[in-house]
């Protein structure tokens, strides 16, 4: 009886470890389906901040560029530290994005996320960074994402993911919705 026991927790053990195989998407050539859009519709996302503070709404033509530089990365595989097409990482996206239109900003998302004007989620705009807190325990900000599209109650963003590489996302999306921190303008 006890032989036939381990039998069946071996099979079950074997099947349930070799039936799991891992997504991934590295080898698969991404589509970009978020490209600069128009802004003139006002954000209705629930306001999440507190803060009054207002900015004018960033220089579209700069935004337009810089977002176009950051999706000419979409699909570029995630590497901490990374710059280029052979990796990169959230703040490196964001600070080569921003470097190609003579923009210069911190090369950490912590150290960005002190920079610019905080707005509130209902006046983000194309251009602006979204800030996440990601780790369960963590104690300051370590995700940083571009905003490339506000409307239909939906902001879309791009930034470099570790599981993913270089994506756009959602605001509207679980996880990112939960680790949201604040939004800021620097343009």
């Amino acid at each position: 009886m006890g032989w036939r026991i381990s039998v069946v927790f071996l099979l079950f053990f074997i099947v349930g470890c070799g039936a799991v195989k891992k997504r991934t998407t590295y080898g698969k050539k991404r589509k970009i389906t978020v490209v600069a859009a128009d802004t003139s519709s006002t954000p209705t996302i629930e306001n999440r901040d507190a803060v009054t503070n207002t900015a004018p709404a960033p220089t579209l033509e700069k935004a337009d560029k810089i977002i176009n530089t950051a999706l000419s990365y979409s699909g570029v595989k995630y590497k901490y530290g990374g710059t280029s097409m052979k990796g990169m990482d959230c703040s490196g996206l964001l600070y080569v994005s921003f470097a190609k239109h003579q923009v210069k900003i911190p090369r950490t998302s912590h150290q960005l996320a002190d920079k610019g004007k905080r707005i509130r989620v209902a006046e983000v705009a194309k251009g602006d960074l979204l800030f996440f807190k990601t780790k369960a325990r963590g104690k300051r900000i370590n995700h940083v994402g571009l905003v490339v599209s506000v409307g239909d109650n939906d902001i879309k963003f791009i930034h470099a993911t570790t599981s993913r590489g270089v994506i756009v996302s959602s605001l509207r999306e679980g996880f990112w919705n939960y680790a949201f921190v604040k939004a800021t303008r620097i343009l």
